[in-house]
């Protein structure tokens, strides 16, 4: 969906034998492209030499620093997490906007921690990583920004020791869940954040508040 030549510059890229660049034509919603983006690489990591043993979310508007990816990976490749979450509310810097933004935050994310039982400062962060493993097991449904609270919420099951497989994968909710070796192991750590305006092109709005609570409900009482 974008027009401002992204599409081009990826395509680009991908003329690297290390980099796959998948596209969609049409703008199906941040989460849609996470899970489109996850399939591939999971596809692609299966008997090719080049598989993906790591897994970053990185939004393309650069409100997150990609220089804070070392940060992010380093719990997992110091094989303490199989899943680290950012958050923007740690004590590195940040642009200064919204009030009412923080206090939303904060109640979504609290919400979110009395039903998974994690104690996260910002489950809205768009900085998520995970292993191989963890990524193969994480099934995401949500195509807009509901996609943040459902893989918090499934991440918290998968640290109990259960979680669905992918779908097609032959697994889902009657799967057996893993051993007590396989639970997830989650960290947070700190990431800087330069948030946009809506002048600027921020998006989401207070309908996407009223989701996350909705995804933050569903997918910890009803659809695991």
């Amino acid at each position: 969906g974008s027009t401002d030549g992204t599409a081009d510059v990826v395509s680009g890229l991908a003329q690297d034998d290390d980099i796959i660049a998948v596209l969609h034509e049409n703008n199906q919603g941040k989460g849609a492209a996470i899970r489109t983006a996850l399939e591939t690489a999971r596809s692609s990591a299966v008997g090719d030499p080049r598989g993906t043993d790591l897994f970053l979310i990185q939004d393309a508007d650069l409100e997150y620093d990609p220089s804070d990816h070392q940060a992010v990976l380093q719990p997992i490749l110091d094989g303490k997490a199989d899943a680290v979450i950012g958050s923007r509310f740690l004590g590195l810097s940040h642009r200064v906007l919204y009030f009412w933004h923080a206090v939303a935050n904060a109640q979504i994310t609290r919400f979110s921690n009395m039903l998974t039982n994690l104690n996260l400062t910002d489950i809205e962060c768009c900085s998520k990583a995970f292993t191989r493993e963890v990524a193969t097991r994480l099934s995401i449904r949500e195509n807009r920004f509901g996609i943040e609270p459902e893989i918090v919420a499934r991440l918290a099951t998968m640290r109990l020791g259960a979680g669905s497989e992918p779908t097609g994968s032959g697994g889902g909710q009657n799967a057996p869940h893993p051993p007590a070796s396989r639970r997830a192991r989650i960290y947070e750590v700190a990431v800087s954040y330069a948030g946009r305006t809506y002048e600027e092109g921020k998006k989401i709005g207070w309908r996407d508040g009223v989701r996350a609570l909705w995804c933050i409900a569903k997918y910890n009482l009803w659809s695991r």
